[in-house]
């Protein structure tokens, strides 16, 4: 009895009224968004403008969803193109079949016709885009647990996947080794790989995505290994082994030769981008000098109409200064004319007093 398992869905579509709301298209999505978004922000960091990996993106998504469709009605082909097969399930995307490799390679097609439209070397962009390829593979993987695909031997492990009986498509039920899970988690650590390398090494020139192909292909070869689907063996291997060994073998030729012949990594990755940088920055400080001008002028300005404030608060207070000294004047002035009077006035009574004393005297 197993006591501890991952649980699978027990359907993988939502329908909301007529509409059927699709895990595994879901995780697909999101998956591209993610892996746009992360390699917008490497481009950038390359010297390269804002928009351009979704510009191309708008090429390569495309391209990568038909060659992945294709890789997998190829190699798969009894299902559409055997015996009681239906061609036209070859066309049911949401039902899960997509092979990583055709939709790489194919990818790669479309996003060199994007990057010949704007001038831009393939190599460069690959690089930018390598850990967003590796996230994105990431959370598109959690879509085969919506269809309960792709899972590996049977085990007990606590970490085993629970998996639904279902005799229309010969699906036992039981608890397998959950190897999309293996291959999520491992496509996470390769995209921290191909980011940390890229910073230490700065490397070019494609360097970064064949990093990125090796790395993927070594982890894919075991976790292909363990998977019991059906699938076509060459020498006892599946077809996905030793594509996956050819894919390892053919990166690292492509590292170790290509850093011998053009070591580093490009200067300039979009033409255009740089001088755009510049006159956006020329820009901006014109528009700060501007800024620092009106304020200068602001300043100026309000200091002159302080300084006239300033003068002419201290002429009024020259002018209360002048009519006080002048009040002060003037008064000893009224002061001393009041004493000549009082003088005069007692002059003249003493006179007359003296007349009036006179004229009794005489009669």
């Amino acid at each position: 009895m197993d006591l501890a398992f991952i649980p699978s869905p027990s359907t993988g579509v939502v329908h909301l009224g007529p509409i059927p709301l699709r895990g595994y298209a879901f995780c697909i999505i999101i998956g591209v968004f993610i892996g746009v978004w992360l390699g917008n922000k490497r481009w950038i960091q390359r010297g390269g403008r804002s928009g351009t990996v979704a510009d191309i993106a708008v090429w390569a998504v495309p391209f990568g969803l038909v060659g992945g469709r294709l890789y997998h009605v190829i190699t798969t082909y009894e299902p559409y193109f055997g015996e009681g097969g239906h061609p036209l399930n070859a066309f049911k995307v949401w039902e899960g079949g997509l092979g990583i490799w055709g939709a790489v390679a194919l990818g790669a097609v479309g996003a060199w016709i994007g990057c010949r439209r704007r001038g831009i070397p393939l190599p460069a962009y690959m690089d930018a885009l390598a850990p967003g390829l590796a996230l994105g593979q990431a959370i598109g993987r959690w879509g085969n647990w919506f269809n309960q695909e792709l899972y590996g031997r049977a085990t007990d492990l606590p970490w085993a996947l629970k998996i639904s009986d279902d005799p229309s498509i010969g699906r036992v039920g039981g608890t397998y080794h959950p190897t999309f899970l293996y291959e999520s988690l491992w496509c996470i650590g390769v995209a921290l790989l191909v980011i940390w390398a890229d910073k230490r090494f700065k490397l070019g020139h494609g360097r970064a995505f064949a990093l990125y192909v090796a790395s993927y292909c070594a982890g894919r070869a075991w976790i292909e290994y363990m998977r019991v689907d059906e699938a076509h063996h060459i020498l006892g291997l599946r077809l996905n082994v030793w594509t996956a060994l050819i894919g390892l073998v053919v990166s690292v030729v492509y590292i170790v030769v290509s850093a011998k012949k053009i070591p580093g990594r490009e200067e300039v990755v979009e033409p255009g981008a740089l001088d755009a940088a510049a006159d956006d920055a020329g820009t901006k400080k014109d528009g700060a000098k501007a800024d620092g001008a009106k304020a200068g002028t602001a300043g100026a300005t309000a200091g002159t109409k302080t300084a006239e404030r300033a003068e002419g608060d201290e002429r009024a207070q020259g002018d209360e200064r002048g009519k006080d000294a002048k009040d002060a004047k003037a008064a000893p002035e009224a002061a001393g004319s009041g004493a000549e009077s009082v003088a005069k006035g007692a002059a003249k009574l003493t006179k007359d007093a003296g007349s009036g004393s006179r004229s009794g005297k005489e009669s």
